[in-house]
């Protein structure tokens, strides 16, 4: 093991490799069970919105939100997956609520895998940063205390609704909805979102990932269980009304497909690197926004997992296994005749004199979020201890969540090495660190490198731990 961990640069042990029981006790191929229920989270007015570098308060609601919790188990070993239509959890917080599900259910941490949509229009679960001040913490605190209430409640439940099932797998393409956003222009320099139609764009750096995957849960007496994959950061609608963007709306609109027969969560990939803006439009061409293009969205998220549907292919189940493996990620700090310049900036946009930092629009964010980077690594940490986490059911499926925001290579590259039937991909799962880019991006520029509090190399070091997590537990239910 600790030849394996020094290969992937993980460091730390592996919290639990699976459920743990011994080998006489694995359970039989058809005892495999699963459960669910959604809960409404949706926060008081007034809460602050997470997503922007500056203060939002809730004005409305365009939808509710909504934790979407799935139970498993196999008649031995027991897991929650639960989606929660969110920026991000800050481990703080993620500790209350794992504690919280474990009073209520008995799962160890490690099995409850937690995981935000992303979304930019639900509430900030903290104080710390500059999107939220002092004056907001009471209305914080609640908002938090009913979140944690409203989740383990909605995991209990869940495992409440444990029906035998089955499993089925299906791909498809959701293609035109999620494009890459950073861009090389012209002068060789690197942006991000530099804007629609702009003449000094050259080329976008990648392409998106456009796979849709899908996991039917078909039980027996129960309404089927619908898991939507799929990857675009979700900064759609912006304002001051709460949503669950397209990740919550393609949930919703799947199930009204099926007359309310087919219960259904969307589980967000990864999105670092990408967004919904199309940046060449035809003339002629019309494209919605807002609100609206977060509806296009999920129709066509939807579309493609009801074209793929019928065709989707029964897989074995089998044990029900986790695993938490920590990563050594080396820290991005700023170099000493950097962080005068980064203290003057900071201090500027905490006094409402932002218009004096240089740059504009993206450009002009990526300084401001850029110098608190540096500010607020100037004192340390040399390195930091990444989670990786991750559910699986038998051979056949498992979940791999990275604690923040991964570029679509580590998407990619986890499909591709995990020995799982299919492997599904999630964003800001189990705390939420920051931007994960690829080594290329740092030298690249642009807002996501920028503003990384993880050194180069960060993104392929998560990826080689979460693989080589995800073949330990491959292995331990192959063995059985």
């Amino acid at each position: 093991m600790k030849r394996l961990m020094m290969t992937v640069f993980a460091v730390g042990c592996l919290a639990a490799v699976a459920a743990g029981a011994p080998a006489a006790s694995a359970p039989a191929k058809d005892s495999f069970a699963a459960g669910y229920h959604r809960i409404d989270i949706t926060p008081p007015l007034g809460v602050p919105l997470s997503g922007y570098y500056h203060r939002r308060l809730m004005t409305g609601i365009l939808d509710p939100l909504h934790a979407t919790c799935l139970a498993f188990s196999d008649g031995t070993h027991r897991a929650a997956v639960v989606a929660v239509d969110n920026l991000q959890i800050a481990d703080s917080v993620m500790a209350q609520l794992k504690e919280a599900v474990t009073a209520k259910t008995g799962l160890p941490p490690e099995a409850i895998f937690i995981h935000a949509s992303h979304i930019h229009t639900g509430p900030s679960v903290g104080t710390k940063g500059v999107s939220v001040n002092p004056s907001d913490a009471e209305i914080v605190r609640l908002s938090n205390s009913l979140l944690s209430s409203r989740l383990s409640d909605g995991v209990k439940y869940a495992f409440d609704d444990l029906a035998p099932a089955r499993i089925l797998l299906g791909r498809g393409e959701a293609k035109g909805i999620s494009f890459i956003r950073r861009y090389k222009m012209k002068d060789g320099t690197t942006r991000t979102n530099p804007g629609v139609n702009n003449p000094d764009i050259d080329h976008p750096i990648g392409h998106p990932d456009e796979q849709l995957q899908l996991v039917r849960f078909v039980r027996e007496g129960k309404k089927e269980i619908a898991l939507m994959n799929f990857q675009c950061h979700p900064d759609v609608i912006g304002g001051t009304k709460c949503s669950a963007d397209w990740p919550g709306l393609a949930a919703r609109l799947l199930e009204k497909a099926f007359d309310g027969e087919v219960e259904a969560v969307l589980i967000n990939g990864a999105q670092g690197d990408t967004n919904h803006i199309q940046t060449k439009v035809k003339e002629g061409e019309v494209v919605p926004r807002r609100y609206e293009m977060s509806k296009h969205m999920a129709r066509t998220v939807v579309g493609a997992a009801l074209q793929v549907w019928g065709k989707c292919v029964p897989a074995p189940a089998g044990r029900v296994a986790y695993g938490m493996r920590n990563v050594r990620i080396e820290s991005h700090r700023g170099k000493p005749e950097e962080l005068p310049l980064a203290h003057k900036y900071v201090e500027l946009h905490k006094a409402g004199r932002g218009a004096e930092i240089p740059g504009k629009g993206m450009n002009h964010t990526t300084v401001v979020a850029g110098a608190y980077r540096m500010v607020e690594l100037e004192h340390g940490p040399d390195f930091f201890m990444m989670p990786v986490s991750a559910v699986a059911i038998g051979t056949t499926l498992a979940f791999a969540g990275f604690p923040g925001e991964p570029f679509t290579w580590m998407g990619l590259e986890t499909k591709a090495q995990s020995p799982f039937r299919m492997t599904v991909p999630a964003c800001t799962t189990n705390g939420s660190r920051g931007y994960f880019p690829v080594e290329s991006a740092y030298a690249e520029g642009g807002y996501e490198a920028a503003t990384s509090r993880f050194a180069p190399g960060s993104a392929e070091r998560l990826v080689a731990g979460q693989v080589a997590q995800l073949k330990e537990l491959y292995a331990a239910d192959a063995a059985k």
